[in-house]
């Protein structure tokens, strides 16, 4: 009988081989980045719970720095200020929690990223749904089908897998690559 810990180390090994698929479209996502960083642009990241923390993470990656010393991006996530989550979700509905604060900010050029395994949440798709009538770029990160919020998105990052947790250790892994080719372009460089 196999152990339980190899077979998630080889399930976790085929979807990232099969998410090699993405890299493209990474590099894509980051070179249309680059074009609204240097246009003064700002990313919104947002997505619930565990995707919440991955939104969190890229944002942290890009006022922060990745791997160099480099100026900061403008990047802001919408799960992080409590007071206003829960005024919208208290005066309005939980389904407007992100397209509300996407409403008040977002402006043309900038961008949208969502997080989501399952792409089905409603108050993902309303932002995306906003964010596109904004003008702003919408960029998704799913899993599977990537379910309605795939129609939303200019961009689609879609890990090859319906397992949660699959789906959000490859996002750690492609949020990492974007803050590469992000990093190394802030301070001057070719990603390595």
């Amino acid at each position: 009988m196999p152990d339980w810990l190899d077979e998630q180390l080889r399930s976790y090994s085929r979807v990232a081989e099969d998410a090699s698929a993405l890299l493209e479209t990474v590099r894509a996502v980051g070179a249309m980045l680059i074009t609204s960083f240097e246009s003064g642009g700002t990313l919104y990241t947002l997505g619930n719970g565990g995707s919440a923390a991955d939104a969190q993470h890229l944002t942290g990656e890009l006022i922060g720095h990745y791997r160099r010393d480099r100026r900061p991006l403008r990047a802001i996530t919408l799960t992080t200020d409590a007071t206003v989550s829960t005024c919208i979700a208290n005066d309005y509905s939980f389904e407007d929690v992100f397209s509300r604060q996407i409403e008040a900010l977002a402006r043309p050029g900038d961008v949208v990223a969502a997080f989501t395994t399952s792409g089905r949440s409603a108050n993902v798709l309303r932002a995306l749904d906003v964010a596109r009538a904004k003008g702003a770029v919408t960029v998704l990160f799913g899993g599977g089908d990537g379910g309605p919020a795939v129609a939303l998105a200019d961009h689609v990052l879609l890990v090859p897998s319906d397992d949660t947790p699959r789906i959000q250790e490859m996002h750690t892994f492609l949020l990492h690559a974007l803050s590469e080719i992000l990093d190394a372009w802030a301070a001057g460089e070719e990603p390595s």
